[in-house]
């Protein structure tokens, strides 16, 4: 017999559920006060509750009825019109003061053999321990014939009650329940944290671990661990090639960026990273591929503004379902809600290109307790949005170092498939600005240092500077004076095109061999003269073929 479902009503815990709540469970919500139990189980009640699923809920001592529907009435999830009807509340405080437990037994079992209800909430039960002084195994003796009450009836029961885990081993009521949910909540520096954990559900695969949940004005709302990849792409999506929008820079790519890969863009500050997003959030539009931009320093209207000022109109992107913008700056979110809400955004619009600008602010976001969850967070959100073809731009500000290079203070760069870095030199006594594609999967790339410039029509690639060694010390030198005739070549790839012009045209095994240079050098020289127009590259079955391109004498 296969097993029911019950949805829960609360965004998010059906996926830890593993689809839903087995019909007829006897399951423990467990946890310490205030982590949201009650809660948790209200909305699941309200949710479930119908005149053909009623539901009876018993409050024992922790909390009067009355008391407790005060409060719970402002959450969103709260019907009145089902409070008396399809839900009864009924206030046990009386049996419990009475010190008789066999009392209570009996009349939680007489309000359910009258009612015949579909869902059975004790809360909490935890209190009726407190309550007596028989001893503990009286009181063990009526937690589990409680416990084989609820799971003998046809009901889909719930006991609530302020159980810590180190608490839970030595109970059997524990051992008796189908599932055990345990709820928490972790205060650090200004910021509280709760999490949720199935400890046990029979006959379901959970997610394992923790998972973190919100509490809000609507209720709870969880937020799973692991991010399923988006509706519809579980076949690989098709590669190809996708274009920058910055003039100069597709050339430097290979022809642009492959569908489904993650950039890393990294630089210090005022070398153009944010420029450069709303170039490749702006082309992205042209081609009829939607964006979301996730925004963690910048407040969106700048934002927006900037753009327009480079003539690119993101407001009208916004308005035609091109581009959501997503702002965050709250200080004490999590990681899995943030990028949660990123990828429901990328769902709802379809995108295709996926902006977050910039690591910095989205660490800075966080609270303090989910920033040790920052790297695994950001792996599986890209590893989920990239193997459904969408397109990851994520900038991050490093500080600028004259002896090395930092590619991120996070150690994410593992997590691109590329990687542009920015940075600054001084050259003839002028501070430019030097890009190069410092690493690019599954396609070649130009292995030069580039200089850019930005202007008000925003970020444009200029030529290699191979004038200069040292550019990434920031203080290059001048390199010695080139070979009369061939202007921007060295003494290396003179020879390299000396060959070439002797032979007419050959392959790289056969440069190899008459120029005796290792094949990545030789391979290097050959892509700088046909970067400069000496060669050309033809490939011919299968083969690739070098050929002088044909000048006029002397030049």
């Amino acid at each position: 017999m296969g097993l029911k479902l019950l949805s829960t009503g609360i965004p998010g815990l059906d996926k830890v559920f593993g689809g839903g709540l087995p019909e007829y469970s006897f399951n423990l919500v467990a946890g310490p006060p205030g982590a949201g139990k009650t809660t948790l189980v209200h909305q699941l009640t309200f949710a479930n509750a119908s005149a053909e699923r009623p539901a009876l809920y018993f409050t024992v001592l922790g909390e009067p009825s009355l008391k407790m529907l005060r409060y719970q009435q402002q959450m969103g999830f709260f019907d009145p019109e089902k409070v008396g009807t399809v839900i009864r509340f009924i206030d046990l405080s009386r049996e419990v003061l009475s010190a008789n437990p066999a009392g209570l037994l009996d009349s939680i079992v007489q309000h359910v053999e009258q009612t015949n209800p579909a869902i059975v909430v004790v809360d909490s039960f935890r209190t009726v321990m407190r309550a007596y002084a028989g001893g503990d195994m009286e009181l063990q003796g009526f937690l589990q014939r409680l416990a084989l009450h609820l799971t003998s009836w046809q009901v889909t029961s719930f006991l609530v009650g302020e159980y810590g885990e180190v608490e839970m081993h030595d109970n059997p009521v524990f051992t008796i329940a189908d599932g055990i949910f345990l709820l928490s909540q972790r205060k650090e520096r200004n910021t509280a944290v709760r999490k949720i954990e199935v400890m046990k559900m029979r006959g379901q695969a959970t997610i394992p671990g923790l998972h973190t949940f919100r509490m809000s004005g609507q209720g709870i709302e969880v937020f799973p661990r692991t991010m399923p990849r988006l509706p519809g792409t579980e076949e690989l999506p098709e590669r190809r090639r996708v274009a920058m929008g910055v003039p100069g820079l597709d050339e430097r790519l290979g022809g642009g960026l492959l569908t489904g890969d993650a950039t890393l863009v990294a630089g210090p500050s005022g070398t153009g990273k944010t420029t450069l997003s709303i170039q490749f959030t702006a082309e992205g539009a042209r081609h009829g591929e939607p964006a979301v931009l996730a925004l963690f320093e910048e407040h969106p209207e700048e934002f927006v503004t900037r753009a327009t000022e480079m003539g690119f109109d993101l407001e009208a992107m916004v308005r035609q379902q091109q581009l959501r913008v997503l702002y965050f700056r709250p200080l004490d979110l999590s990681a899995d809600e943030i990028l949660h809400e990123v990828q429901l955004a990328v769902a709802q619009i379809g995108a295709r290109r996926l902006v977050i600008d910039s690591l910095n602010g989205l660490e800075l976001a966080l609270s303090p307790s989910f920033r040790d969850d920052f790297r695994e967070s950001l792996y599986r959100m890209v590893g989920a949005l990239t193997g459904g073809g969408v397109s990851i731009l994520l900038t991050v500000e490093v500080t600028e170092s004259f002896d090395k290079i930092n590619f991120s203070p996070h150690t994410v760069s593992f997590l691109a498939h590329n990687i542009i870095f920015l940075r600054y030199a001084e050259i003839d006594g002028e501070l430019r600005k030097v890009l190069t594609v410092a690493k690019m999967r599954r396609s070649a790339h130009s292995p030069y240092l580039h200089g850019y410039e930005i202007s008000a029509r925003g970020m444009r690639v200029t030529a290699a500077l191979t004038g200069y060694h040292g550019l990434l010390t920031g203080v290059p030198t001048p390199r010695r004076a080139e070979p009369a005739g061939l202007p921007g070549v060295t003494e290396r790839e003179r020879a390299v095109l000396d060959t070439v012009l002797t032979l007419r045209e050959a392959t790289v095994e056969r440069l190899v061999e008459t120029t005796g240079m290792d094949a990545p050098a030789l391979s290097r020289a050959l892509a700088r003269l046909v970067e400069l127009n000496y060669l050309i590259a033809v490939e011919e079955d299968g083969n690739m073929l070098y050929r002088p391109v044909a000048r006029p004498l002397g030049q």
